[in-house]
């Protein structure tokens, strides 16, 4: 099977050798002609699956890059607004469809892009891949463990590109690659802990049955979730993600429950975890020493029952938690909700902060006297930067490459986001095995790795 090192070593002979095209992606109108794409005729044809909030974002994204012949969701008031406006921001006007299926049959369309909530990804991402199309999804990538496993497998068996949407590793003024060949050059001495950052989530009310809004397949919504009724309270969220019921088992409030997501471990753990993983996985790669999840403090909002909530009449995900997982090479990492959203970096010769917004400590100031050798952030990322993490996906159409975020190493560090879930719904250590990636002597924590489909939404291999 191909291993992370395999794919870094594709990334980059194939970056290599489009180092030229890629100074020009600083430029988005020329875009299309640097991912190595003779006139717009030549551009790849995509299709969306899932509307909402980031289904919207990579959408329009992604325009410079392919033309989006169609676009996928249940919410029919959703896709209808989604198709006007694609239109207006390219010369075609999309198809539309409720029913993913129609358009993985569709000959003339080369990528899916899949932004549905969790609970589908797996299901969707793999029968792309075996209709043979490539695929941009969303992260988290999984809602188990043993989805990603089988994603991985197909992904080898169809030698299809697939990109996992951790735009970290490309966006963000490079701040995170920054930080990452500050950690391999040296520069804060021996890593000894890591702190992920990654806020908390809120619990509920008692959410009523509702009626279905207008538009909304509920069923299909579900999918390969257990069949529930629809619940909702009366008042509106505003802001990102608004215009949907604040409290709600469905929209924007799929990550507050275990059925459908993975709450801020999978949402931002998913990206801070992978960035501190990305860090060190050089250090633990080959180890034989299996990993310990620990959950040190935590608060599910309901009473649990041999790892099960007991109502499901509200958010069930861990509202607050502190997560220590014991790393090979003694390196301690620690997943909280508590202090500012992002990751420091602590080592034996000092330690630096990083998010979204600042790379900040000691070392980063010393880069003024002493920068970093030229060339080391392409060293970590594999090659020349890309404009952005959509660029580097359509590059990677084109050279049939692995892209920066794939899906092998996505996996390994979602494991242990997955991990720490179970761990506090059983509220129990754990131990990891990281080759065998299994969990060691624990029969009832191993059987939350992977999940039932429901009748009628399996996989279709």
């Amino acid at each position: 099977m191909r291993n992370v090192l395999d794919s870094r070593l594709d990334r980059r002979s194939f970056l290599a050798g489009i180092a030229a095209a890629s100074a020009a992606t600083m430029c988005r109108p020329q875009i299309s002609m640097a991912a190595g794409y003779r006139s717009r005729s030549d551009r790849p044809v995509f299709a969306t699956v899932g509307l909402r909030n980031q289904g919207w974002f990579i959408t329009q994204k992604f325009m410079p890059y392919a033309d989006l012949a169609a676009l996928v969701d249940v919410d029919q008031t959703v896709l209808g607004d989604n198709i006007r406006k694609a239109t207006e921001g390219q010369s075609r006007e999309p198809q539309g469809y409720e029913d993913y299926r129609q358009v993985l049959k569709r000959a003339d369309i080369d990528a899916i892009l899949i932004a549905t909530p969790d609970h589908w990804h797996a299901k969707i991402a793999i029968e792309a891949l075996l209709a043979g199309k490539d695929v941009y999804c969303e992260k988290p990538l999984t809602l188990t463990v043993a989805e990603g496993k089988l994603i991985e497998k197909v992904v080898e068996q169809t030698g299809r590109v697939f990109q996992v949407g951790t735009q970290q590793r490309t966006e963000s003024d490079q701040f995170f690659l920054q930080a990452i060949a500050l950690v391999r050059e040296g520069r804060i001495g021996d890593i000894k802990k890591i702190t992920c950052g990654i806020n908390s989530f809120s619990d509920s009310p008692p959410i009523p049955v509702a009626d279905v809004p207008a538009g909304l397949n509920w069923d299909f919504w579900l999918g390969p979730a257990p069949k529930v009724d629809y619940r909702a309270l009366p008042e509106i969220r505003e802001g990102y993600g608004g215009g949907v019921p604040l409290y709600s088992n469905c929209h924007y409030s799929f990550r507050q429950w275990h059925e459908y997501s993975g709450g801020k471990l999978t949402d931002w753990g998913a990206h801070h975890v992978d960035i501190a993983y990305w860090a060190i996985e050089h250090l633990i790669q080959e180890t034989t020493r299996p990993i310990r999840v620990t959950p040190l403090e935590f608060v599910l909002p309901v009473e649990y029952r041999n790892g099960y909530p007991t109502v499901d009449d509200q958010y069930n995900v861990a509202t607050k938690h502190v997560i220590r997982v014991d790393l090979p090479g003694d390196i301690e990492l620690v997943i909280t909700s508590e202090g500012d959203n992002g990751i420091m970096f602590e080592g034996t010769r000092g330690r630096f902060f990083v998010n979204r917004g600042k790379l900040v400590g000691r070392p980063v100031e010393d880069l003024q006297e002493n920068p970093l050798p030229s060339g080391t952030i392409e060293e970590v990322y594999g090659g020349p930067v890309s404009a952005d993490h959509l660029a580097n996906f359509a590059e990677s159409i084109k050279t049939r490459q692995q892209p920066i975020s794939d899906v092998w190493s996505h996996n390994r560090m979602l494991e242990i986001c997955h991990l720490s879930n179970i761990a506090m719904r059983l509220n129990r250590p754990l131990e990891w095995d990281l080759q065998k990636r299994e969990i060691i002597a624990d029969d009832q924590a191993s059987s939350f790795l992977s999940r039932e489909c429901r009748q009628g939404y399996e996989i279709e291999m």
